[in-house]
């Protein structure tokens, strides 16, 4: 087999990312990888897809039930370092010195995914008297955006550009603090909002179910109504740092804004989520993969999708830290997104062209330099940035076993 060599080194790596407790992490717990970059740390979205891939690969190892004590203890880790707000941090550190908030001052919190987080450890276990545990931590969690980063268009908002997970992303990058309602943000939000409503079914609590199904579909008419483009058929982050209305200011008094929102024209890998979250319709999907996804010369390339059009006018190709890059490298992350979401839609054989060329730029990456590297460039298939890293890379073991018929571990899904 092709992959044999790749398979054999991702189940190697793979070892790494067994945590034990240590210092402040009570419990054991799935890390990000161990080499220097990410020392003792959880990172609240890679935590999340860093699991998906590791129970892939603990399927096929046989360690499957061993893992549930390392899927419910990352959690349990990041509830733990919950504030009485219900505000968690996006990094937690087990040593103190390794924590980023004296260094890097910063508003943001965990992005939100942990309720996906538990409802897919939710598949593989009937332990109720866990999630009944747990679940109000999780209501106060999404309490906290609901009442500090709700935007009056109904979208949610980051607080400043400080680790959102898509670190140079234009549409938040070297904004104003409160300022943009990322598609990002919001078509994690919007499945977020979906996990909760499952996990109170599970609970037998249908009037939370119905709470959060509501809120759910309020987020997607929001998503709907201002972040669409029917221009160019793709959805966009929006801008909400607009002046107030201000009915006694004369210039203004004649026509005061009736809009909430200004979309941001930027092509960002992210445009496409909305295909993963399931807030596309059938005819948006289409377009979305037709006209802007498939085109070459903005985000279709050798080697996956580009973190960003290549039109746009901060397109760059190169190795930074602090923030990385996702200002066109490949990442393996957004190449595992849009894999996902174009299977969702039918788009079957394009899902499965991106799988092939991710799985070619891993295996191309582990034959020739020994290990993965972050991201890469699009066209030569070359690691740009912190060779050794592992994280969600691993998440090409859940593109494998769709290759070879295997049942394919899957994340929560609307």
């Amino acid at each position: 087999m092709k992959y044999e060599e790749l398979k054999k080194y991702c189940i190697n790596l793979s070892k790494i990312l067994w945590g034990e407790p240590s210092g402040l992490f009570e419990y054991p717990c799935i890390v990000v990888t161990k080499n220097s970059s990410y020392p003792c740390q959880l990172w609240d979205w890679g935590n999340w897809l860093n699991n998906i891939a590791l129970r892939q690969i603990a399927r096929h190892e046989g360690t499957q039930e061993k893992l549930l004590a390392y899927e419910q203890g990352s959690v349990m880790n990041f509830l733990n370092a919950q504030r009485e707000d219900g505000s968690i941090d996006i990094v937690i550190a087990s040593d103190p010195k390794h924590d980023l908030a004296p260094i890097m001052p910063h508003k943001n919190v965990h992005k939100p995914v942990i309720a996906q987080h538990v409802a897919f450890i939710c598949k593989y276990t009937d332990d109720r008297a866990w999630l009944q545990s747990i679940y109000p931590r999780l209501e106060k969690f999404i309490a906290y955006y609901q009442n500090n980063a709700k935007h009056e268009s109904g979208l949610f908002y980051f607080f400043d550009d400080f680790a959102i997970g898509v670190d140079n992303d234009p549409a938040t990058f070297y904004r104003p603090d409160n300022s943009s309602a990322s598609i990002f943000l919001n078509s994690l939000m919007y499945v977020e909002l979906g996990a909760m409503a499952h996990l109170a079914k599970k609970l037998s609590d249908d009037k939370k179910a119905a709470y959060y199904q509501g809120l759910q579909d309020e987020l997607k008419t929001a998503i709907q109504t201002h972040c669409y483009d029917e221009k160019d058929g793709l959805f966009y982050s929006c801008d909400i740092n607009l002046r107030k209305i201000d009915k006694n200011t004369l210039l203004h008094s004649g026509a005061p804004r009736h809009y909430s929102t200004l979309i941001q024209r930027l092509g960002c890998w992210s445009s496409f989520l909305p295909l993963w979250a399931g807030i596309a319709t059938p005819q948006q999907a289409e377009r979305m993969v037709k006209e802007n996804l498939l085109d070459e010369k903005a985000f279709w390339a050798n080697y996956g999708v580009r973190s960003l059009s290549k039109y746009e006018k901060m397109y760059r190709i190169v190795g930074t830290g602090n923030p990385s890059s996702w200002q066109g490298g490949v990442w393996i992350v957004s190449n595992y997104f849009l894999f996902k979401g174009l299977l969702k839609y039918g788009y079957v054989k394009e899902g499965e062209e991106l799988a092939k060329k991710t799985l070619d730029l891993l295996n191309q990456d582990y034959l020739k330099n020994g290990a993965f590297h972050e991201y890469y460039d699009p066209e030569s298939g070359e690691g740009v940035f912190n060779k050794g890293f592992s994280s969600w890379n691993l998440l090409v073991f859940n593109m494998l076993a769709y290759f070879e018929g295997k049942e394919v571990v899957e994340e929560f899904s609307c």
